[in-house]
């Protein structure tokens, strides 16, 4: 049984699941999640103060342990994802060439679309060869924040 606490950020309300003292999930909006109970922990409220600091320009990078459940190549892509520098943007290809299958752009796209833990694992900062924002989980309004906020905090 998972963990989850929801907590007020600059994007709305964001809800933080962890087990076993790892982050698994976060969810935009406030909904019940079936398979975890509401409870506020140690290591969610850390989270909610790394990502307090990353929406303040406070921090960069999440020092949280995480478990991200996904198939090998997911994986693969997701721990990809955390190579992309603060306020730097790949594209799927150049994901899909990191992770050794440079012909899987759609691949990474689906992996990126399933990615449990979104802004820790930084799929925002995933974007369409031709520079162009495609699909977030939370919305392309909130991807094209999350890219505005760290390019206004790059050099801060």
């Amino acid at each position: 049984m998972k963990n989850l606490y929801f907590y007020k950020m600059p994007i709305g309300i964001i809800g933080i699941a962890e087990k076993n003292n790892s982050i698994t999930n976060i969810y935009f909006g406030d909904y019940h999640i079936e398979d975890a109970i509401i409870k506020e922990t140690p290591i969610l409220d850390k989270a909610a103060l790394e990502l307090k600091e990353y929406f303040g320009g406070k921090r960069r990078a999440f020092d949280l342990s995480f478990e991200v459940l996904g198939t090998e190549f997911m994986q693969k892509v997701w721990y990809s994802l955390c190579d992309i520098p603060y306020a730097e943007t790949r594209s799927y290809k150049d994901i899909a060439i990191s992770v050794g299958n440079p012909n899987a752009s759609r691949a990474v796209g689906r992996a990126n679309n399933c990615n449990p833990i979104a802004i820790i694992i930084p799929c925002h900062r995933v974007i369409g060869s031709n520079n162009t924002l495609m699909g977030y989980g939370g919305g392309i309004e909130i991807k094209q924040y999350l890219l505005d906020l760290e390019k206004a905090y790059k050099n801060k």
